[in-house]
C-alpha cells in the first residue's frame, strides 16, 4: 500500500540547503560535486590518488584483477542493473521483418547469453530471459515459467523460424541476401558506442543477422543520440529495428509493482510508441490488464500476485518487443578513506544513501560521473536516465523509500498509520474529505457514504526549499491536485493531458477516493488499494 501512497504523496526537497541532513563537521560531507569523466579509466585513477572519491560508473574487470590493481581502492560488487534488445516492431509499408512476432522470438535463440556474460562481462553477471533476473525478489516466483522457455544459443533454430515466417511473406534469397519485392531486406541496429559491452553485444548480433541474409546498417551512438533516433522517433519510419538497451535500479524493492508495466506494457509509455498519438504504437491490451493490476494492488493473495507476474512475464517473452540478455554485477570504485559507502542490493554503490552516509576527512564529497544527465531534467517525465537520477536521488526526499538490503518501507519524510479493511471489506469516508474534481476545477467533498478499501494517515516532516521558503500541507495538496489534473482526461479539448505522464497517472489516480488534511501536519489519505504484506 505504501509504494503507491509514495508515489502519490513525493515530497520534493534540496538537501543541500537542509540543515538537517549534515550532522557536524568532520562527521558527514558538508557538500557533495559531481565531475564528468567519461573515461572509466582515468577516473579510476583519479579515485586511486584521491582527486575523486569514487566513481559513478562500473570499471572494467581487468583493471582490477589483482591486489595491485586494487591498491589505494574499496571495490564494490553491486547487482544493479541489465542488458536488453529493445525490438521496433511496427507494421509499415516498407516491410519490416520484425512485425512478425515470430522473427522477434527468434532472436532468443540467436543471441548467446553465456558468451555475454562470460565473455563481454567477464563472468560478471548471470544470463537472464525476462525483466526479472536471478537477483530481484520476484525471480522465484516466474523461474518454472522461465525454464519452459528452455532458450538456448541456438542460430540454426533461430534461422529456420525466420527463414519460413520471410518465405510466407513472399521474400526470397538471392546470393545469401534476403529479399522483398527486388530489394534487400534492411535493418537498421542502434548500438550504443559509449558502452563497450553493448557495442559488443550490437556488433555480434549484427554478424549473426548478416550470416542470416539481412542487410544490416549499424547505427553508432550515445544516449543522446538514442533519446532523437529511437525513443523519439515514430517506429513506423524505421529510423532503427533493434536498439541495445541498458539500465540500472535506483533501489531495491522487494514487491515491485512497476516493472512489468515499464518493460513490456504499452500504457506505461516505455514500449515503441511511447503512446505519442501521432506515432504508430505497439499495442497489447492483455499484458496492460494484467500489468494494470500489479501495479494498482488488484488483487487479493499472495498467491494470485504470483500468479499476474507469471502470466504478464510469459507474454513478454512471448511477444519479445524487449528482449533481455543478462543481468550485470557492476564493480564500482571508492577511495581507501572514504567510509560508509551503502552497496545497495538494487542501486548498487550510487543510491541516494551514499552521499548521505558516507563519511571521510574532507568537507566536500567528490563523485566523478560518466554523464552529468542525458534526458530531461525535469521531476515530471524527466530524470529517465540513470546519470541524472543518481544526482536527483540526493536533491529530493520521498515521503519513504526502500531499505538497501531488505527492500522494507522506510520512513524519509513522516510515518504513516494504515487502517484497511481488504481484501474484501470498505471503510466508510468522513463527509468532509475532499477530493480535486478535474472538471469543475476545485476541491470538492467526496460523494456521501463514500467507501474505500483502506486509510493511511501520515504525519509529515516539514522543513524548508531550497530557496528557504518553509513548506506545508497545501504543497502536498498541490502534488495531489498536479496527479488528478494531468491523470485525467475529461474531453477530448482537456489542455492538461500529456501521452507519457497521463497513461501512468491515471492509473494512481483510480485509486484515490479523497483526502482530509487533519492538522498542519497531518494528512488521511483514502485508497482502493490493499496488500497481503501488513508491514
Amino acid at each position: 500500500m505504501k509504494l503507491l501512497l509514495v508515489g502519490i504523496l513525493a515530497i520534493v526537497i534540496t538537501s543541500f540547503g537542509s540543515t538537517q541532513v549534515f550532522a557536524e563537521k568532520n562527521s558527514f560531507f558538508d557538500s557533495v560535486r559531481f565531475i564528468q569523466y567519461l573515461d572509466e579509466n582515468t577516473a579510476l585513477e583519479e579515485v586511486r590518488n584521491g582527486n575523486l572519491d569514487l566513481y559513478y560508473y562500473r570499471i572494467s574487470a581487468d583493471r582490477l584483477e589483482n591486489t595491485k590493481a586494487r591498491e589505494g581502492l574499496n571495490v564494490y560488487d553491486s547487482s544493479s542493473g541489465s542488458y536488453s534488445i529493445l525490438i521496433n516492431p511496427a507494421e509499415t509499408e516498407k516491410f519490416n521483418p520484425f512485425s512478425i512476432t515470430e522473427n522477434r522470438f527468434a532472436l532468443n535463440y540467436l543471441v548467446d547469453r553465456k558468451l555475454i556474460v562470460n565473455e563481454l562481462m567477464a563472468g560478471y553477471g548471470a544470463p537472464m530471459i525476462s525483466n526479472y533476473g536471478p537477483f530481484d525478489p520476484a525471480y522465484l516466483t516466474i523461474i518454472e515459467q522461465l525454464e519452459s522457455f528452455n532458450f538456448r544459443y541456438n542460430p540454426t533454430l533461430a534461422e529456420e523460424i525466420i527463414t519460413k515466417n520471410l518465405k510466407d511473406k513472399g521474400a526470397t534469397k538471392i546470393d545469401n541476401k534476403w529479399q522483398i519485392d527486388g530489394a534487400p531486406i534492411e535493418i537498421t541496429f542502434f548500438i550504443r558506442s559509449d558502452d563497450p559491452v553493448r557495442k559488443s553485444i550490437g556488433e555480434i548480433l549484427s554478424s549473426e543477422l548478416e550470416r542470416i541474409g539481412f542487410t544490416v546498417k549499424k547505427d553508432f551512438g550515445d544516449l543522446n543520440k538514442a533519446f532523437v533516433i529511437v525513443y523519439g522517433s515514430n517506429p513506423a519510419d524505421l529510423k532503427w529495428n533493434l536498439y541495445t538497451e541498458g539500465w540500472n535500479k535506483s533501489a531495491f524493492v522487494k514487491y515491485d509493482s512497476v516493472g512489468l508495466g515499464q518493460m513490456y506494457s504499452p500504457w506505461f509509455s516505455n514500449m515503441p510508441g511511447f503512446n505519442d498519438p501521432s506515432y504508430w504504437n505497439y499495442q497489447n491490451d492483455y499484458i496492460d490488464s494484467i500489468s494494470q493490476k500489479i501495479y494498482t494492488g488488484n488483487f487479493s493473495s499472495s498467491e494470485e500476485r504470483g500468479k499476474l507476474i507469471q502470466q504478464a512475464t510469459v507474454e513478454g517473452v512471448n511477444e519479445s518487443v524487449r528482449i533481455f540478455l543478462a543481468s550485470k554485477v557492476d564493480q564500482y570504485v571508492v577511495n581507501e578513506n572514504v567510509r560508509g559507502i551503502v552497496n545497495d542490493f538494487g542501486a548498487g554503490v550510487p543510491s541516494r544513501f551514499t552521499p548521505i552516509n558516507a563519511q571521510g576527512d574532507k568537507e566536500e564529497l567528490v563523485i566523478g560521473v560518466k554523464q552529468i544527465y542525458q534526458g530531461a531534467w525535469n521531476p515530471v517525465m524527466g530524470f529517465s536516465d540513470s546519470y541524472s537520477r543518481q544526482i536527483w536521488g540526493i536533491l529530493s526526499d520521498p515521503i519513504a523509500f526502500p531499505h538497501p538490503f531488505t527492500g522494507e518501507i522506510l520512513p524519509i519524510r513522516g510515518n504513516w498509520q494504515v487502517e484497511t479493511a481488504g481484501p474484501d471489506g470498505v471503510l466508510e469516508i468522513p463527509d468532509d474529505a475532499i477530493m480535486w474534481d478535474p472538471v469543475s476545477q476545485e476541491w470538492k467533498k467526496v460523494e456521501k457514504d463514500a467507501q474505500a478499501i483502506s486509510k493511511v494517515t501520515f504525519d509529515l516532516e516539514f522543513s524548508n526549499w531550497h530557496n528557504g521558503q518553509k513548506m506545508d500541507m497545501n504543497d502536498v495538496l498541490h502534488s495531489l491536485y498536479f496527479t488528478i489534473e494531468w491523470g485525467t482526461q475529461t474531453d477530448e479539448n482537456d489542455k492538461t493531458i500529456d501521452t507519457e505522464f497521463t497513461p501512468r497517472a491515471a492509473q494512481s489516480v483510480q485509486t484515490l477516493i479523497g483526502v482530509k488534511p487533519i492538522d498542519e501536519n497531518t494528512i488521511e489519505v483514502y485508497v482502493d488499494f490493499w496488500h497481503f504484506d501488513e508491514g
